[in-house]
């Protein structure tokens, strides 16, 4: 039996009520206000040390000569690799205006030196204006965590490993290191021919939505990375890279090759979720929620996500939605950053229609 009409006003009028301004029935944000406390826009560990004739002399120097250190450090964590060398030249003035403040630790000062480590913080509004302006690409929003199984050449937890896990906590991605828990599983994987299902049970131990199979090879004169990144409903996406030995010896080349394996991850994320902010789309998706509290949260999170431009809400009912989703990037770039967001966007399949649910509601 359908709902009366009185019931589905009233939805209506208090699911837009919790809305508020904003995305929904009000004008286009620039840019996604979640950014604000986004940590990829957090710098830290910037060292610093410098003299002056005076201590606040040095205290100047030191601060205003880390800033360009922890912006190319932000650039190279929101870009693609390829991109690395347009990244803009900002003088003094400009890093200041793009950015948000610092903080100091293990600060050691005398009247004519000053030694610190810094951190700095960037205002993400000004930072894609810039980046935009520039025709850059950029990655917005965090990164889903991904399990990586170390495999020498296959699933190991050694020194291979233990270099994989001190490289990757410093990276953007919120990395999960597969465990002696996983190894019942794991043992028998094969790096070529593995798929998303090989790998689920670690994937749900670490709750991750995919999977870096990451593969050392001692070769001659060299070791190959092999990264093979696998995620549920999605082709095997494979990378691999060469890294001279030190030496002659294989252990003492696995930071390098660990930091390769990283850095190769991180540009196959980047890929994905680099934002190109002059494509843009439009898409018509049906919204599933359980409650009026959950099509609030589900409005809240969508404004949330900066490359949405608009959501018009085209018709609703009780437990549905319908809406146009207007977008910067492609549909792919989308889900992923809503995946990020706690959204799951899907394509029906057989069909040129979009469903859209929160992360474990309504299938």
């Amino acid at each position: 039996m359908f709902p009366s009409l009185k019931k589905i006003l009233r939805f209506l009028v208090l699911g837009l009520t919790l809305a508020g301004p904003g995305l929904f029935g009000g004008p286009a944000p620039f840019i996604g206000k979640a950014w604000a406390a986004d940590p990829p826009f957090t710098v830290s560990g910037v060292h610093v040390e410098a003299s002056g004739t005076s201590s606040s002399e040095a205290y100047n120097t030191a601060l205003g000569e880390g800033r360009p250190k922890a912006w190319t450090t932000l650039f190279r964590r929101l870009t693609l690799q390829k991109d690395w060398a347009r990244q803009p030249e900002l003088d003094a003035a400009a890093l200041v205006r793009i950015s948000r403040g610092y903080t100091v630790a293990n600060e050691r000062r005398s009247t004519t030196r000053y030694v610190a480590d810094v951190t700095y913080s960037f205002n993400p509004d000004a930072v894609a204006r810039l980046l935009q302006g520039a025709g850059i690409a950029y990655s917005q929003g965090s990164a889903r965590k991904i399990v990586i199984v170390p495999m020498s050449p296959n699933f190991a937890l050694n020194a291979w490993a233990q270099a994989l896990a001190t490289e990757s906590r410093t990276s953007v991605i919120p990395f999960s290191l597969a465990e002696n828990a996983d190894a019942a599983t794991l043992k028998d994987v094969n790096f070529d021919s593995a798929n998303f299902n090989d790998v689920a049970a670690a994937a749900r131990r670490a709750n991750a939505p995919e999977v870096a199979l990451v593969q050392v090879v001692n070769a001659a004169g060299k070791l190959v990375v092999n990264v093979r990144r696998l995620g549920s409903g999605e082709s095997a996406v494979k990378a691999s890279a060469d890294v001279p030995l030190v030496g002659g010896n294989p252990s003492a080349t696995y930071p390098a090759a660990a930091a390769a394996a990283i850095n190769t991850i991180e540009d196959m994320w980047k890929s994905r979720a680099a934002i190109d902010y002059r494509q843009r789309g439009l898409l018509t998706v049906n919204v599933q929620m359980r409650s009026l509290e959950q099509w609030g949260a589900i409005q809240t999170a969508l404004g949330a996500v900066s490359n949405i431009t608009n959501v018009t809400v085209n018709a609703m009912d009780i437990g549905y939605a319908q809406i146009s989703i207007a977008y910067t990037g492609s549909s792919d770039q989308l889900r992923e950053v809503l995946g990020g967001a706690g959204l799951q966007l899907a394509p029906v399949r057989g069909q040129s229609a979009w469903t859209l649910a929160m992360n474990g509601g309504p299938p």
